[in-house]
């Protein structure tokens, strides 16, 4: 039974659309293909192409008010004895698919359309139809020789078809290779490459961080990075804030935990500046949001300090909490008194019992003992 899924943020309904509105044309222009397995394996051992012809799908959509377009290449991936349908998705120039013309694409009757996608790795030679801005089709990879005899002057073994059309299709480019090793990056092996092109890791990505001054030492960094929802932008959003030349392990960690630029921001807002990531973290694990920070002040309580929050958070102190005490009578609790009314059960519901039996204005330690003792 086939399975499906969809990378690089390429919704079903966007997959079904284009294919309920095209498959009729373009099967009528371009005879039945068989769909061949594109992989993108970190290793080969369990994962194969399952032709050796490298054929597949494609889908374009032309995307209102942008100078790029949305470029799908669906292949099939054999796994384990199972075949996957998958689909990587990139933004890529109009130029850059050449022989089609935007009148082509655009046509409001409907177009058949042949054109190419070229890569350093090979070539996507594609067929099919277009109407209104959006297309399908099959393409056929050819591996270009000259990129196996550029890896091989580098030090490489020689490429194999299957290992070029996964390069192609994640743009490894030779650039890349290059940039890299200006860098002075650890050299990367051939799978390591295709690791980079599989998770993300390209050219503007290596050059982007470079100039804002991240070198890292080797490309599992890069890779982990990437992996992580590490982007350009939130690095660049981190350095306004004030948080610059952080390693790859914290900027990861970041990311994990949740920290994200606008809740740097608004804890900027509230008063907590400069904090060190390791507190945005344990903020952020502990539950302790800007918009608990506001109602705790609203109450009276300004100027926490980070493990003030983090243990009122902990121990259950609500901000619900805190204003029914305050109701009974108790405006100034301070945070380590409102944790030991948590702490031994003492509830408003307590309280007012109390209260409504006479014993009104009871210290809080004289609250905890009669809540230890059972007492109410």
């Amino acid at each position: 039974m086939k399975r499906f899924r969809v990378s690089h943020a390429v919704g079903q309904t966007f997959l079904r659309r284009l294919f309920a509105d095209y498959r009729t044309r373009v099967w009528s222009v371009i005879s039945a293909l068989t769909l061949v397995l594109g992989c993108v394996p970190v290793s080969y051992t369990n994962n194969a192409l399952a032709q050796d012809s490298f054929t597949g799908q494609w889908l374009i959509e032309y995307i209102n008010g942008d100078d790029k377009v949305q470029m799908t290449l669906r292949y099939e991936l054999r796994k384990n004895g199972n075949e996957y349908n998958s689909n990587t998705s990139f933004l890529v120039k109009p130029t850059e698919l050449q022989g089609l013309a935007r009148e082509q694409a655009m046509s409001s009757s409907g177009s058949a359309v042949q054109f190419q996608f070229r890569r350093d790795a090979g070539t996507f030679n594609c067929e099919g139809w277009f109407k209104n801005g959006k297309g399908s089709g099959h393409y056929t990879f050819s591996p270009a020789q000259s990129f196996s005899a550029e890896l091989q002057s580098r030090g490489y073994a020689a490429p194999t078809a299957q290992q070029q059309f996964v390069m192609a299709m994640h743009d490894v480019s030779l650039a890349l290779i290059e940039e890299i090793k200006a860098q002075g990056y650890e050299r990367p092996s051939l799978d390591q490459l295709i690791q980079m092109g599989t998770h993300g890791v390209q050219l503007e990505y290596v050059r982007g961080l470079k100039a804002l001054g991240y070198t890292l030492n080797n490309v599992e960094d890069l890779i982990r990075m990437r992996d992580h929802g590490v982007t350009l932008s939130f690095i660049r959003e981190l350095t306004a804030l004030g948080y610059d030349r952080l390693s790859a392990e914290t900027l990861v960690r970041a990311r994990d935990h949740g920290v994200s630029t606008n809740f740097v921001k608004e804890l900027k807002a509230s008063g907590y500046d400069k904090l060190s990531l390791d507190h945005l973290v344990r903020m952020r694990d502990h539950g302790v949001s800007t918009s608990y920070i506001r109602e705790l002040s609203a109450l009276g309580y300004t100027g926490l300090t980070v493990e003030q929050l983090v243990r009122m958070r902990d121990h259950g102190v609500s901000v619900n909490f805190v204003k029914e005490i305050k109701q009974l009578g108790y405006d100034h609790a301070t945070p380590d008194q409102l944790i030991l009314l948590r702490d031994h059960g003492v509830s408003a519901a307590f309280i007012q019992r109390l209260k409504d039996r006479g014993l009104g204005n009871l210290s809080i330690e004289e609250l905890v003992r009669l809540r230890d003792r059972g007492e109410g």
